[in-house]
């Protein structure tokens, strides 16, 4: 069959001017209805609330026993006994340790014999004094001898009184060798065993004696902490100051809140050189003996704001160690304002200045933002926020 070239011409282009048509078409269409461009975020707008809050400082802290005694022999000798175990509690006056004693109770039996011979000298020496004297008065003897009696008299009682201090003296180490607890308190740890040799100069104590009644914890401030610290409570004096500070918390190593408040009762003299710090002192009660001498944690120092400002910490965003928030005017534009920091927690930033109450701020989707940018603000209930996390 024979095709004419006019015929295959026609058929290829009709085709191609329907797709050409087509795009032409599409073109048209799409300038029409052009996608949008630079559309405005919708992001969470939020009216910067007021709150009463107490804002928490903290301060590590290193704790202790109102009464850590090292228990020390004072006189040397073996160990013979061991009354307590490690971690028991004792009284004041309760047995801890035995040291031999023979050594010291024969030197006690020499002082008493030597006391003895120490009277009899001074017995012997009176009763020539006595002698003497009615000899003297009637002239039958010179009263040079009587003064020579009343000489070794004085020297007798004299020998008499050392004789007496050797005895105390040899009975004070007897009660040495039996080692009692000087105060309540439990028991560290006992290197020694029985049958050890101890005395006055061995570096190690029989143990550690603490009085955990009352538990110190001990912290430190900065310099600049300390200005602040003085300025905030009313007082001419450190002491006054002191007693205007109101009760601390401790916050154990595991971040539990320890049940029983303390209360700040000391300030070291002088600032620590070398750390360029000045050393605290809290008191808290132990009644049930949980807190022991070696425990660390942390001390928090309350500070109670009646009204402030709280910002969620996610709406904020840090340049150069100033913190700032996007602020929305009414016309949904956005300017970033740096705003005071008098406190935080785990949320919220507490702010003392740069913001109004009411203020709408930007929640959050700020990364992208610049100052002047236009905004959908989509409002967020404060209530709502600050019921999701609680201050």
């Amino acid at each position: 069959m024979k095709t004419n070239n006019h015929t295959i011409h026609t058929l290829i282009f009709v085709p191609a001017l329907i797709a050409l048509s087509l795009s032409l078409q599409n073109c048209v269409s799409r300038s029409a209805n052009p996608a949008p461009q630079n559309q405005a975020p919708a992001l969470p707008v939020m009216g910067a609330p007021e709150s009463p809050v107490t804002v928490y400082q903290e301060f590590s802290s290193s704790l202790e026993g109102k009464e850590n005694v090292e228990i020390r022999p004072q006189v040397d000798g073996y160990l013979e006994k061991i009354y307590v175990d490690e971690g028991a509690y004792v009284t004041a006056g309760q047995p801890l340790f035995k040291i031999n004693a023979q050594l010291y109770n024969e030197a006690l039996n020499n002082a008493k014999a030597s006391l003895l011979a120490a009277q009899a000298s001074m017995q012997k020496a009176q009763v020539d004094v006595d002698r003497l004297k009615p000899l003297v008065d009637n002239s039958v003897v010179s009263d040079v001898q009587l003064k020579t009696a009343k000489a070794n008299y004085n020297a007798a009682a004299a020998a008499l009184a050392q004789a007496k201090a050797m005895v105390r003296n040899a009975e004070i180490n007897v009660s040495y060798t039996l080692i009692k607890a000087p105060v309540n308190g439990y028991i560290g740890s006992i290197p020694f065993k029985t049958g050890s040799l101890v005395g006055r100069g061995e570096a190690q104590p029989l143990t550690m004696l603490s009085d955990v009644n009352t538990m110190y914890a001990y912290f430190s401030m900065s310099e600049p902490d300390f200005i602040a610290f003085k300025n905030k409570y009313p007082g001419e004096t450190i002491e006054q100051k002191l007693k205007n500070v109101p009760a601390v918390e401790l916050l154990l190593a595991d971040n539990t809140v320890y049940p029983q408040k303390g209360k700040i009762e000391l300030v070291q003299g002088q600032f620590d050189k070398t750390i360029g710090a000045i050393n605290f002192r809290a008191a808290f009660p132990n009644p049930n003996k949980i807190l022991r001498s070696g425990n660390t944690g942390k001390i928090r120092l309350p500070q109670l704001f009646n009204k402030v400002l709280v910002v969620p910490q996610e709406a904020t965003f840090e340049i150069q160690d100033k913190v700032f928030v996007f602020t929305v005017d009414a016309g949904n534009k956005v300017s970033s304002k740096p705003i005071g920091v008098s406190g935080k927690n785990a949320y919220f930033y507490f702010v003392n200045k740069g913001l109004s109450a009411g203020e709408k701020i930007v929640l959050s989707g700020t990364g992208n933002l610049k100052d002047g940018a236009q905004i959908q603000p989509q409002l967020v209930s404060a209530d709502s926020v600050l019921k999701a996390n609680p201050i």
